[in-house]
């Protein structure tokens, strides 16, 4: 395993590749309340930023909606990592209006609970709520927060491990529990949900609901096609990415055995059975919280194609690079074209797959062609 890990801690410091387009960014609005996400229905032109402090807002043209989609602010505890955290639209929203939210309930627990939208296509009904999960958390970090549908249609969840330092439980290493895991559910089989057969625990030694395991702090993730990128907060010393197939399951991803490309807390470990990050960097750089993006697929930069953006909470930079082979290419780095954006919380893309970028002072920027 040296050369692989060799090669991975190389790959972290990788030249920078010379932009193929110059960049910039084009302010939509800054009237939002701590936006941590962005997302739209499939066909959709609306986008709709979910805000920390519980709040779904909807973008028309460009323009705020000064009503909320959906206003759970009396049932979440936000501040800190703790609030509403992640918006799924289901894949037949068009026609059925279902959507799934994950937030921290006022006792600090994650709730993953399913809505429909009302008459009114700007508004949910707060009456159709639905609960699927109900994940009590130990300490108030490492709450994850992502959800998505994937190419297979089912549902997938970024559970943390918990919180504190180090996973002192090692739950994420634990099948019987839900924390530091990657779930997967079945949202059109039996209520509330139903599991997918060939989920690794489906017929026991494990719950149900999970889809991989060995992840930390999942803070964002993205499907492109049957690529599933998970990147995944570090603890003391490295920042990770790890690319898997929608349909890898049983993955395990190293939390805590490994931290990146690192043995944590040891020389040396077993590191069988492990699936090594895609691309990880030293907290050495100047980062210290990865915020995962999405492969561009949009149709206004034709030169982006194929790009996964990330950036870094700690640092604001935006980086990118092409999957291929199994591997990253090189990495390019746009923060000179970008300039100073804030801190970054996430990235999101609407229905033509551009690309957005949400940052904590409540902002919502698009990634444009610099003219």
């Amino acid at each position: 395993m040296r050369p692989l890990l060799a090669a991975l801690a190389a790959l972290a410091t990788a030249p920078a590749l010379a932009q193929p387009v110059a960049l910039a960014t084009r302010l939509i609005t800054d009237r939002l309340d701590q936006p941590v996400y962005a997302v739209a229905p499939p066909a959709d032109p609306r986008l709709f930023v979910v805000e920390q402090t519980g709040r779904i807002r909807i973008l028309v043209d460009g323009h705020l909606a000064e009503a909320p989609f959906l206003d759970l602010s009396g049932s979440v505890s936000s501040g800190g990592e703790q609030g509403l955290l992640g918006l799924a639209f289901h894949p037949d929203y068009a026609a059925n209006g279902r959507f799934f939210v994950n937030y921290t309930d006022t006792e600090g627990d994650t709730r993953i609970v399913g809505y429909k939208v009302s008459a009114d296509p700007a508004i949910a009904d707060p009456g159709s709520a639905t609960e699927l999960l109900h994940i009590d958390q130990p300490y108030a970090n490492h709450n994850g927060g992502w959800l998505g549908f994937g190419p297979n249609g089912y549902l997938y969840i970024g559970m943390g491990d918990g919180g504190s330092r180090g996973d002192p439980e090692n739950r994420a290493q634990n099948p019987d529990e839900l924390l530091g895991k990657i779930l997967r559910l079945d949202v059109d089989g039996a209520a509330p949900y139903a599991i997918p057969a060939d989920n690794p625990f489906a017929n026991g030694d494990g719950r149900p609901e999970i889809f991989a395991v060995g992840v930390r702090n999942p803070w964002r993730a993205a499907f492109d096609g049957t690529d599933f990128y998970i990147a995944d907060v570090g603890q003391n010393g490295y920042e990770e990415i790890t690319v898997i197939g929608a349909d890898d399951a049983g993955a395990n991803l190293g939390w805590r055995v490994m931290e990146g490309p690192a043995c944590y807390g040891a020389e040396t470990c077993d590191q069988a059975g492990l699936v090594p990050p895609t691309y990880s960097y030293s907290h050495d750089t100047g980062g210290c919280s990865i915020t995962g993006g999405y492969v561009y697929r949009g149709k206004a930069i034709p030169e982006l194609a194929g790009q996964y953006f990330f950036a870094d909470f700690c640092d604001s930079r935006v980086h990118s690079f092409a999957y291929a082979n199994g591997r990253p290419g090189d990495i390019t780095y746009w923060n000179e074209q970008l300039g100073a954006l804030g801190a970054i919380t996430s990235f999101g893309v609407d229905s033509e797959g551009e690309l957005y970028i949400t940052t904590i002072e409540g902002n919502l920027f698009e990634v444009v062609r610099a003219q």
